[in-house]
């Protein structure tokens, strides 16, 4: 492997790379050539990513595995199957992308991640963490069903193993004995020489087809002989054990293999080229590094899983993260029941400081949100107070534990949500969008929609001290850059804040972040705004002493229309029998594609221009 020790600053030259337009292009290469090819990829990868920004990491240490799936399957016809999709670029490169590359997580350019729409090479679309060996089991049976012979793959990261899904669909395939190959990204750990010399030597063998074809001779020639068996088969199991970590994947039903490394190409196709053909559930451990051949991305995996476009210097603006992670601290340092939680978000959430001062109240659980809920409730009937810092789009694989475990029981639970609304280049997968409308129809829950940096940190104080479940909900980034002091004053539950009177009769109410737009629409048309902050509660006094006489009423949220802040308002208009008229503005009944954040809101309407055509339409 070649190690590079900068980004280019040039195109780089790539004359194997250069014959690949699609991946029977690479089944014309010799192992050789492949390996040449590898360090090719490598390096257009780390000129291309820093021309587009995005994830680097995860891509750069999949590079042999993506060259050698490619060249053995046969792509479109097998399915292969990638979980997340952060390291799929190298997918896209070989997959007749190259030349689009650079357009990746713009907009109208390609997905950051894997999508069936862009191509037939993406098996599957995907965004969220463990979900491939379900998917690629559903694809397995469905061949069966359908009588084709096409081979499924899957790819999953350590990472995501430690979600309980992909132990659900492990089990499942395991017992259903399907014909599907499940290959282990480990790249949280690096191989011994001595250790990982003998684990490959036996790797080859166990996936050979000689040892194959004597397992199965001897089954036959044992299978009468119970005691003969009986220890032939502890033997085997005994072996395996002391060399490789797959005990609980052969009790689920899997011939495990590995671990290998994932960057010896040779190696790779020697025993995925036998795995391939062997009938039942295969699973094959490679061991990889993040950020392989780039030293700066192998020295810290965290700082290069993701680069900024140009790698421009980043906003001096305070992120709302960094809010949450000064707030946290903060209360931890006065209240000594505050225990912070997160699914393997330590840094995207702002809780490294907090991690670091209190590392005995600091709980990482890993990709694993429905224990982190449950988890948190277990904490909270201990009379703690568990605050769990998660994204929105991540809360939504937890919703039954928030319901259940939490609401219910009406237990002390905050939850700092981040990355609430659009956000921007990841995608519909990734965009917050749902959360006010999954969150209020939920009895015993408190919901908030701070406007700025200064509302985040008293919001959070205030559902921190609320006797119940209670949420917060923040946007990725930046805010206004307003300057906030570092008490912990909180807002009564409930308040709303009137921002400025105007007209009577045409009330603007806004929930979130987009306030500056909502007050250049006020201040233009002479509107009646109102930062209502919570969506549940409302603030029924202002709204019954504002909505009564109103003729037009405006809402406007960073989130989906359908069930969110302006349907609370309409709800509550329809009980009070007022009937103004209303103008709901926020995310429409569609899925959003990748763009920047800005670009997202002109689409949707969410922008001060945009939004004062749509009132003057109305107040014609």
């Amino acid at each position: 492997m070649k190690i590079f020790d900068s980004i280019p600053e040039n195109m780089p030259q790539t004359p194997f790379l250069d014959r690949v337009s699609d991946p029977n292009d690479l089944k014309k290469l010799s192992q050789k050539e492949l390996i040449q090819l590898a360090d090719e990829l490598r390096e257009f990868l780390l000129y291309s990513v820093s021309k587009s920004g995005g994830h680097l990491g995860a891509g750069l240490g999949v590079i042999e595995l993506t060259i050698v799936l490619h060249y053995l399957f046969d792509s479109p016809n097998d399915n292969i199957v990638w979980d997340v999709g952060h390291q799929a670029y190298p997918h896209k490169i070989l997959t007749n992308r190259k030349h689009l590359i650079e357009t990746i997580r713009s907009k109208e350019g390609l997905s950051p991640f894997p999508k069936r729409k862009e191509s037939k090479y993406d098996a599957f679309g995907v965004g969220h963490s463990s979900t491939s060996i379900s998917a690629a089991l559903g694809m397995s049976i469905g061949n069966k069903i359908k009588g084709l012979n096409d081979k499924t793959v899957a790819i999953i990261g350590d990472g995501a193993m430690t979600a309980g899904m992909s132990f659900e669909a492990l089990s499942h395939a395991g017992a259903e004995k399907s014909n599907i190959l499940v290959i282990l990204n480990d790249n949280d750990m690096s191989i011994s020489e001595n250790v990982g010399g003998l684990n490959n030597y036996f790797a080859r063998i166990w996936a050979s087809k000689l040892y194959t074809g004597i397992k199965k001779s001897g089954k036959k020639v044992l299978k009468n002989l119970p005691t003969a068996h009986h220890l032939a088969r502890t033997v085997e199991t005994s072996m395996k054990t002391m060399v490789a970590p797959g005990g609980i994947f052969e009790e689920l039903g899997w011939n495990y293999i590995g671990p290998i490394d994932g960057h010896n190409i040779q190696q790779l196709i020697e025993v995925i080229d036998n795995l391939k053909n062997l009938e039942g559930p295969q699973f094959l451990h490679i061991i990889t590094k993040k950020g392989a051949g780039f030293n700066l991305a192998e020295k810290n995996r965290i700082k290069y899983h993701a680069i900024s476009k140009g790698q421009s210097s980043k906003s001096k603006k305070i992120k709302y993260q960094d809010i949450f992670g000064k707030w946290i601290v903060d209360m931890a340092s006065i209240n000594d029941s505050l225990i912070g939680i997160t699914p393997a978000m330590r840094e995207g959430s702002g809780l490294v400081e907090f991690s670091q001062k209190f590392p005995e109240r600091y709980f990482d659980v890993a990709i694993a949100e429905q224990h982190a809920l449950t988890f948190a409730a277990g904490l909270a009937c201990q009379n703690l107070k568990p605050v769990v810092a998660i994204y929105s789009t991540f809360l939504q694989r937890a919703y039954d534990q928030l319901i259940h475990d939490i609401a219910i029981q009406n237990l002390n639970v905050t939850f700092a949500l981040d990355r609430s609304g659009l956000v921007g280049e990841d995608g519909p997968t990734h965009s917050g969008n749902y959360d006010i409308a999954y969150l209020r129809c939920i009895p015993n829950m408190i919901v908030t929609t701070p406007s700025n940096e200064v509302e985040t940190r008293l919001l959070l104080t205030s559902a921190f001290n609320f006797d119940g479940p209670a949420t917060v909900r923040y946007p990725r980034g930046s805010g206004p850059n307003k300057t906030f002091e570092e008490s912990l004053n909180e807002i009564p539950i409930g308040k709303a804040n009137l921002i400025r009177e105007g007209d009577k009769k045409s009330i603007m109410l806004n929930f979130g972040a987009l306030l500056h737009e909502a007050e250049k629409v006020a201040e233009s048309l002479n509107l009646t705004l109102i930062d209502m902050r919570f969506v549940k509660p409302l603030d029924e006094d202002i709204l019954k002493n504002h909505l009564k006489l109103a003729d037009l009423v405006v809402t406007l949220e960073d989130g989906c229309i359908a069930g969110g802040a302006g349907s609370a308002v309409q709800e509550f208009c329809s009980k009070q029998s007022f009937n103004p008229r209303f103008l709901i503005l926020g995310i429409p009944d569609s899925f959003i594609e990748h763009a920047s954040r800005d670009e997202m809101l002109e689409e949707c309407g969410l922008t001060a221009s945009k939004i004062e055509n749509k009132v003057l339409k109305m107040m014609e």
